[in-house]
């Protein structure tokens, strides 16, 4: 090993065993926070990629992992709406008929509110994680959670 080299904490003994213990999470995670299977699946395929390039160099594959799936699902939204925003009349995020309805109401928050909710309610993460995952304080996080949930209440009282 280099001197510049950091030691790998491993949380993993390798690659293929990492995938086969956190692709179903991954994938899952990713498609909470999307809304979408087929995004979902190029995210955290794309995900583990990136890991694989860099594998020699992380210390902890699993956070390295977690992290990336959600700057990753964050990124997908940023182009959603930047697309959305440029071909309005082109791009219709209709809702489908198949669509379960939870899912439904999560695709209608604002991505910082279902990133929260999903986070600590699928994924049983404490504030202080989704805080700086979010890059916000914790009360700001307990602010997302309550204003998400009122917004799917309503939804699903609809």
């Amino acid at each position: 090993m280099d001197s510049f080299e950091v030691p790998r904490v491993l949380d993993a003994p390798s690659l293929e065993d990492l995938y086969g213990e956190l692709y179903q999470p991954m994938l899952r995670l990713a498609y909470l926070l999307t809304g979408s299977r087929p995004v979902a699946e190029d995210v955290v395929q794309d995900c583990f990629a990136r890991l694989h390039r860099h594998w020699d160099h992380v210390r902890y594959p699993t956070g390295y992992l977690r992290t990336s799936v959600v700057n990753a699902c964050r990124a997908h939204h940023r182009r959603a709406h930047r697309e959305q925003a440029h071909f309005s009349d082109l791009v219709r995020s209709e809702v489908t008929p198949e669509t379960p309805l939870i899912l439904d109401a999560l695709a209608g928050l604002a991505y910082r509110q279902r990133a929260a909710i999903v986070l600590r309610y699928w994924e049983d993460w404490p504030e202080a994680d989704i805080a700086e995952f979010l890059r916000c304080r914790p009360a700001t996080v307990r602010s997302l959670v309550a204003r998400g949930l009122k917004a799917l209440r309503k939804v699903m009282a609809e």
